[in-house]
């Protein structure tokens, strides 16, 4: 989830962040796999751009994203314990925004004139983000960083401003390519996923936010050789930040996010997000 997501950027500006991500949980197997009391260890480390820009009279970004990973799975295979260490680069995403309302593309100066004469505005978005299979995969291994397949993510979206406060609602589906080279030596194809996302936010002073977030996410059914695998998945998603800045051009972000599924296969977990980011005039 994505707080703020539709926020309007000062144009020839750069910037640069970095997060940590730990998660911790239950993972739910399908019980063909004899995989039980699956438990889950995640640290993620993330390096991000986003390049704000004119387009027409329009103002867009585009941004990219690239995470690391360290996962360790414990638990019972076949009765006996067992356990799953992986680490490397997880699957990139480039993502391309664009705002057809809202505040006119401007510098930082322009947009707080904005701001002040424009109290109530409401801003309409749309983008299209593709993850792309950089990740580390195995395909002898049924459990990866990586998902070998390239996901396309069109959204749509609109914040709502008044005041100190503003409301988020956006829609995504995600459309996922085959995996060709699955687990052994079979091909996974898998149906899109539908999920939205609406955020409450609450601005206390020019340097600190906070907001409340809840997503909701059905599809996904894969099909593995043309057989479907009946792990259609339901995903509820709730979470709380608060943003702080700690300088004229810094901010920092904290972050808790708990994952629920609502079927008998899927997730349960809990994570803590830290973030930074540096604002390049």
């Amino acid at each position: 989830m994505e707080p703020r997501r539709w926020s309007s950027l000062p144009l020839k500006s750069d910037i640069i962040g970095a997060g940590y991500i730990y998660s911790f949980g239950d993972v739910l197997f399908d019980p063909i796999l004899q995989a039980e009391d699956v438990s889950v260890n995640v640290s993620t480390l993330i390096l991000s751009y986003i390049k704000p820009f004119k387009l027409g009279k329009k103002l867009a970004r585009v941004d990219l994203t690239l995470p690391y990973n360290f996962m360790l799975f414990e638990g019972k295979l076949s009765g006996n314990p067992a356990s799953v260490y992986r680490n490397g680069f997880g699957d990139s995403r480039l993502r391309f925004s664009i705002n057809f309302s809202g505040p006119p593309p401007g510098n930082a100066s322009e947009l707080q004139a904005y701001y002040k004469a424009h109290p109530v505005y409401t801003t309409f978005g749309a983008s299209v983000a593709i993850t792309f299979p950089t990740g580390q995969y195995f395909n002898e291994k049924l459990i990866n960083i990586g998902q070998n397949q390239i996901i396309i993510r069109p959204q749509i979206g609109m914040v709502h401003n008044w005041g100190d406060w503003s409301y988020e609602l956006t829609g995504s589906v995600f459309f996922f390519s085959n995996n060709n080279n699955f687990f052994g030596d079979t091909t996974r194809k898998q149906d899109p996923i539908f999920a939205f996302q609406t955020h409450l936010i609450k601005r206390f002073n020019p340097k600190m936010w906070a907001s409340i977030s809840l997503s909701y996410g059905i599809g996904g059914e894969s099909i593995v050789n043309n057989v479907s695998s009946a792990d259609l998945r339901t995903n509820l998603l709730s979470a709380g930040s608060v943003g702080y800045k700690i300088s004229k051009l810094q901010s920092i972000k904290l972050v808790y996010l708990n994952s629920a599924t609502l079927k008998e296969i899927g997730s349960n977990t809990h994570s803590f997000i830290f973030g930074w980011s540096h604002l390049f005039l």
